[in-house]
């Protein structure tokens, strides 16, 4: 693997991804290393803009940095948000996307059903064939060993070894069975007993998606 090469096509996507707001606007940040980068560029050129973070992790980078991050809670009184960035763990020819690998995408999924315009970035090696596992999953602690049943039932699921729980509070875990059709997958998982949200997002909720390749960066919508 080419360190560089990706650390290169993580810098170009977020340059381009920060160069898509403008004064103004409310921004949601995602987290994981390439959203960590956009908002490293979006508090270098961006005046007067409010964000919305979806982990705390992203939310503690934002002040750091001297972003205006709006609380959680505040949400719903916001409106719509303009912009939404986020990167990826997987992206597929059909459009579908897999996102979740740092275990905030029940809030993450929130944000970008929420804003006008949701663009994931990503560099190169996060291009797939098809979606496989693993797919990340929230599940309600309380209802733990009847979700975990129910995913052995379809092929199989775990709960991550020493993750924290998510920022609502759920165990953060993994389904790690065959996937034919992420469609039916998506909405069997969001049927599943005890299982809050999944990392499968539908090509419907993505606006673009910003491809690193190299220091070029290839736009797709």
């Amino acid at each position: 693997m080419d360190l560089e090469r990706i650390a290169r096509e993580k810098d170009a996507v977020a340059r381009a991804a920060a160069a898509l707001v403008e004064d103004g606007m409310v921004v949601g940040i995602g987290s994981g290393s390439t959203a960590a980068r956009f908002v490293l560029r979006l508090a270098e050129r961006a005046q007067g803009i409010r964000c919305v973070a979806p982990s705390p992790s992203a939310e503690n980078l934002a002040r750091s940095l001297g972003l205006k991050v709006e609380p959680w809670e505040a949400l719903p009184s916001l409106g719509r948000i303009d912009l939404a960035v986020d990167g990826a763990d997987q992206l597929a020819p059909d459009g579908w996307v897999v996102k979740g690998g740092g275990g905030a995408h029940r809030r993450e999924r929130v944000v970008a059903e929420a804003a006008r315009r949701f663009v994931v970035i990503v560099d190169s090696t996060k291009l797939v064939d098809r979606i496989g596992p693993p797919i990340p999953l929230e599940i309600d602690p309380d209802r733990l060993a009847e979700a975990l049943a129910a995913l052995e039932a379809i092929g199989g699921g775990d709960v991550r070894d020493g993750w924290p729980p998510s920022p609502d509070g759920g165990v953060i875990g993994d389904y790690r069975g065959p996937i034919e059709d992420p469609a039916a997958l998506a909405a069997h998982l969001a049927a599943t007993p005890g299982v809050l949200d999944h990392g499968l997002f539908p090509p419907a909720l993505v606006s673009s998606v910003l491809v690193g390749r190299g220091s070029q960066v290839e736009t797709v919508r």
